[in-house]
């Protein structure tokens, strides 16, 4: 049965490929925070399917057995999910995130929870925005020089 509210978390904008998670431990960056890790990776186009690059954030968890049993650890992840839903996903950048909580996320108040996630959007924007206009404008003065 679907929810009321407007906030949704639909298939699209998860990460479900183990691939695409170890792309972005491998690649990726991090954002550490005091119950949870984020690691993040700018998407880029696939090659041949378009000059387009690809639109909005993907976001995948991760809970090893070490964070409790399979009752815990299910109760982490629909708290992470429900907290992805209600914050702000950054659409001006095109990544994957991959949120790795620590224990402390199952006694923390969940409005802790909102604030880390929110937060760690905020910070994953602000950095690949960043990046994409100094790649934007290194690509930009290399033309000029070519020209």
């Amino acid at each position: 049965m679907p929810r009321a509210g407007k906030a949704v978390f639909p298939r699209s904008a998860r990460l479900l490929r183990h691939a695409d998670f170890e792309r972005v431990y491998k690649l990726g960056r991090r954002h550490f925070s005091s119950s949870m890790t984020v690691f993040y990776l700018a998407r880029q186009e696939a090659p041949g399917i378009g000059t387009a690059k690809p639109a909005g954030t993907r976001v995948g968890f991760t809970v090893g057995r070490a964070l409790g049993g399979a009752v815990q650890r299910n109760r982490l992840k629909r708290r992470l999910r429900e907290a992805v839903r209600l914050s702000r996903m950054p659409s001006a950048v095109s990544a994957d995130v991959v949120i790795n909580p620590k224990k402390s996320l199952l006694t923390i108040d969940f409005t802790e929870v909102l604030n880390e996630v929110s937060r760690a959007f905020v910070v994953i924007e602000q950095r690949l925005e960043g990046k994409d206009r100094q790649t934007s404008d290194k690509r930009s003065s290399g033309r000029e020089r070519r020209g």
